[in-house]
């Protein structure tokens, strides 16, 4: 059992999905230009007696975040002079937020445990350095300054690089369900960094020296940069050596942290109000209207979905993972229970809904991830949907069927009983038809008849077998099964 243990905080950057830039009214590309500078002005550029003028719908959305994340919102709030240079700062210095965020005291529920929000602030991105292979010189591109990002800390109330992972991932999944940002680390419009320190047990919780790792790009890299961060400290530790108070990056080739420079200090930046952007005072009225703009949540449609549809909460999971997935779900269940209605379905609600859920999490799932698409690709009508699991339900084809059927569907975007039909796929029911068969094969397997005679229930499995094989994969295996066991 280790002797340390391990103190986790968060800082995640969140590109916001606005129209505009944070405070010009250049085009928020996001960074993904094809060319480089060109969303850019002189305000986006810094040139000399500019004045940036904040961007609102930013501001609500970063503020829509608070409320997702159990934030108190500030009433009054206002913009700080982060002084630091960078080459692709175009000002010399970041205006950002201090000590009067837009949000602060918030959580995150991951796995029953809540993991405190220090705050959550609005600030402007950085341009980003381009350097030209072979050249001993870089370039800046500023298409990227001024976009309006978004920063969360956390409180040190994560222990492992699985609670962190799932943190992020939820986080995600939040500003997704917002429609505040696509959130796609691996393009960089979500940024980790994580500061970890080590303290023996039954000493003080932030008793130990902090590092802070930055350039993680991906949820797994999360992980493993923790990971390997704490497998780091822990050995220096143990030879008597101290732990360096830096900043390190994450290098995805080769699975390490490296050093990058000292680890700075708020003092550093010499904060100060932003002289050219007046504070902002919010009402209590402003503040129940956004409240009112809040959809339901991640946690609130997966605790629904379980009590309203009876779903797992493996199922729930993957359903709900994407709001866009979660509504077409519900459009489905929707066309299920109109075709009950009208008894165009036989079968009951309660075994659609669970045929539609497991076709979804399975079937659906699968070729949604082999043809890399997303929800909005997918050619299926929830109607076409419904249509197919009350065929599935009424027994009308067996499960091979329906994958295939289904798989047509997909990449068509036909009629499930057009599919059918052409495919000759309905299910072989008749009794007398399934007989014939049934009799041929246990005519030609004399030996897996004496097995099943003497007790190996899987012989049985390998006569349903036979028989789904002569009828070519359209005979009913529940019939089947029952006419063996008859006959044998």
């Amino acid at each position: 059992m280790t002797k340390y243990i391990s103190v986790i905080g968060m800082e995640v950057h969140v590109e916001l999905k606005t129209e505009s830039k944070m405070f010009c009214g250049c085009k928020n590309g996001l960074g993904m230009e094809a060319e480089p500078n060109i969303n850019i002005c002189p305000i986006c550029t810094a040139q000399p007696g500019t004045l940036p003028a904040p961007n609102q719908k930013a501001i609500k959305f970063t503020q829509l975040a608070g409320l997702a994340l159990n934030c108190k919102l500030n009433l009054y709030s206002k913009f700080d002079r982060k002084n630091y240079f960078y080459p692709d700062i175009p000002k010399g210095y970041q205006i950002s937020q201090y000590d009067q965020p837009l949000c602060k005291e918030g959580f995150l529920e991951v796995s029953g445990k809540k993991i405190g929000i220090t705050r959550i602030h609005l600030e402007e991105d950085t341009g980003k350095l381009v350097h030209p292979k072979g050249a001993d010189y870089s370039l800046v591109d500023f298409n990227r300054a001024g976009v309006p990002l978004m920063e969360l800390v956390t409180e040190p109330d994560i222990e492992t690089a699985e609670e962190a992972r799932i943190f992020c991932q939820k986080l995600q999944q939040i500003c997704r369900y917002l429609k505040i940002s696509d959130a796609d680390m691996e393009k960089g419009h979500m940024r980790c960094e994580v500061n970890i320190s080590l303290h023996k047990k039954g000493k003080e919780k932030l008793s130990g020296v902090k590092v802070e790792v930055k350039n993680i790009n991906s949820f797994k890299f999360v992980e493993k940069a923790i990971a390997y961060e704490i497998k780091r400290q822990t050995e220096l530790l143990e030879k008597g050596e101290k732990i360096t108070q830096e900043t390190r990056g994450w290098d995805s080739n080769r699975n390490i942290t490296v050093s990058q420079r000292k680890k700075e200090s708020a003092h550093d930046y010499r904060y100060f109000p932003e002289p050219d952007i007046p504070p902002f005072k919010f009402t209590a009225e402003y503040m129940e209207n956004l409240k009112r703009k809040l959809p339901e949540l991640p946690n609130q449609k997966e605790k629904r979905f379980m009590e309203e549809y009876n779903l797992s909460q493996e199922n729930a999971d993957v359903i709900i993972v994407d709001s866009s997935l979660a509504e077409y779900f519900e459009n489905i269940i929707s066309e299920i229970r109109e075709k009950i209605g009208c008894q165009e379905i036989v079968s009951d609600d309660k075994k659609c809904v669970k045929l539609a859920a497991n076709y979804m999490v399975s079937e659906l799932q699968k070729h949604l991830v082999k043809n890399n698409h997303k929800v909005g690709d997918i050619k299926i009508t929830p109607e076409n949907y419904a249509e197919l699991i009350g065929i599935i339900a009424d027994g009308k084809i067996n499960s091979s069927a329906a994958q295939s059927v289904l798989e047509e569907m997909y990449r068509t975007g036909g009629d499930p009983s057009q599919i059918i039909e052409a495919k000759n796929l309905t299910q072989m029911s008749d009794m007398g038809d399934l007989e014939k068969i049934v009799e041929e094969v246990l005519t030609k397997n004399q030996k897996s008849v004496a097995d099943y005679k003497s007790g190996k229930e899987n012989a049985l499995k390998f006569l349903v077998g036979q028989v789904m094989k002569e009828s070519k994969g359209k005979a009913n295996p529940n019939i089947a099964s029952e006419l063996l066991r008859k006959k044998i």
